[in-house]
């Protein structure tokens, strides 16, 4: 009997059926009031997700506050508004680049302004002795990607903060794959603007994206510089009266509303929890079947815990890597392989949004066996074996915390 379908990808990710049917309610004015609501529903539970992101449940807002933001766009468009209300012509951007996504802010912030990277190979980690050799008080802007989709990296946002801190820059933070699923502190890592994606571990479905921004950071906004779209400040006066400057996605913001209130009842807490559990199960199954993790570990920087990245090993790399391929979707289960140069050299699976732990379990299975079927010696059990152990021996230890 054919398994249900599996979505491992690193987003889209898998949205419960309240999510689902909450887009094929009856459609409503985006300038009506029951719109209105449907805004605040949504921003409410940004707010928390943004402001408490932390294991203990603490909040991280700071002094001032902010607003969360929804946009008709995905997380691209949250990445280019906030460079280009806070950086143009004259100013200098830093720019940390160690993957597809951190490539892909330096090139939006290029568009604006003078751009210094600090970069490294994909999968490697900054050092933050460079941060500090590249960040000046010169420096207007730095940007950087928290969890680095693209190889399975958590990056050393709280240390790059405070080297921005220093030099009076303003510091925005793709938080993409990272926000909703583990720990954010805006606060204390010196973060003026985060962005976020809604089909990422927010668990809704793909299309637009959210975006909070500080209160102490409102004023360096200049909307004027900006795309007409994505006029900040514009954004930021209609989200008052829980609307957007321009036609809503209204089906899109429904269903929003609805996995944001779905993490408020879980609690970010447990939430971040269940995360790195799975994320340690998925790790320790890999590597348990022989297979090897693609990141390199380095200083501050640690392993993603919600996106997983594991080498290709030679039998099914390059023009090969089609045989494990096929094999992972002859079982019913999508996972991701690698992007740019990375293609043929990696495979990702992710653990973001809702998935029970029997899904990361079928992940590992499913991954052993392909991989057996294509040649590749790997210990199918062992791996199994390994992930049972961390999800059992993880979750009762934070049963007893």
């Amino acid at each position: 009997m054919e398994e249900d379908f599996l979505l491992l990808n690193p987003g889209p990710v898998p949205v419960t059926d309240e999510v689902s049917a909450a887009m094929d309610e009856p459609m409503v004015s985006h300038r009506s009031a029951a719109f209105e609501a449907v805004y605040e529903r949504a921003q409410d539970g940004l707010d928390y997700i943004f402001e408490e992101s932390t294991p203990d449940g603490s909040s991280t807002a700071t002094a001032g506050g902010g607003t969360s933001l929804l946009l008709n766009g995905t997380a691209t468009m949250g990445m280019e508004a906030a460079v280009a209300n806070l950086a143009g012509e004259g100013d200098n951007v830093v720019a940390l680049v160690n993957g597809k996504f951190g490539r892909r802010f330096a090139r939006i912030a290029e568009r604006y302004a003078d751009v210094t990277r600090v970069e490294v190979p994909w999968g490697e980690s900054i050092p933050l002795a460079d941060v500090r050799a590249v960040v000046t008080e010169e420096t207007d802007l730095v940007t950087m990607v928290h969890n680095e989709t693209s190889t399975g990296l958590l990056n050393p946002v709280e240390g790059v903060g405070e080297v921005a801190a220093d030099n009076d820059a303003r510091f925005v933070v793709d938080g993409v794959t990272s926000i909703g699923g583990d720990e954010f502190r805006l606060d204390e890592w010196n973060v003026d603007v985060a962005v976020t994606d809604s089909q990422k571990a927010l668990a809704a479905p793909p299309g637009i994206s959210a975006m909070y921004v500080t209160e102490e950071v409102k004023g360096d906004l200049d909307g004027e510089s900006a795309p007409f779209y994505e006029d900040l400040e514009w954004h930021l006066r209609k989200a008052d009266a829980h609307q957007t400057p321009f036609t809503s996605a209204v089906p899109l913001f429904r269903a929003m509303a609805v996995a944001v209130e779905d993490i408020v009842e879980e609690t970010m807490p447990t939430r971040i929890a269940r995360h790195r559990r799975q994320a340690a199960a998925f790790r320790a199954g890999f590597t348990s079947m022989g297979l090897d993790l693609f990141a390199e570990v380095k200083g501050e920087t640690e392993l993603s815990n919600t996106v997983t990245a594991v080498s290709l090993p030679e039998a099914v790399s390059g023009d090969d890597a089609d045989a494990f391929f096929d094999g992972v979707d002859a079982r019913n289960v999508s996972i991701s392989g690698g992007q740019g140069h990375l293609g043929g050299t990696i495979f990702r699976v992710s653990n973001m949004g809702g998935l029970p732990d029997d899904a990361i379990l079928r992940g590992v299975r499913t991954v052993g066996e392909a991989m057996a079927e294509a040649g590749v010696d790997v210990d199918v059990d062992a791996g199994i074996a390994a992930a049972e152990s961390e999800l059992d021996a993880t979750e009762t230890a934070s049963a007893d915390d």
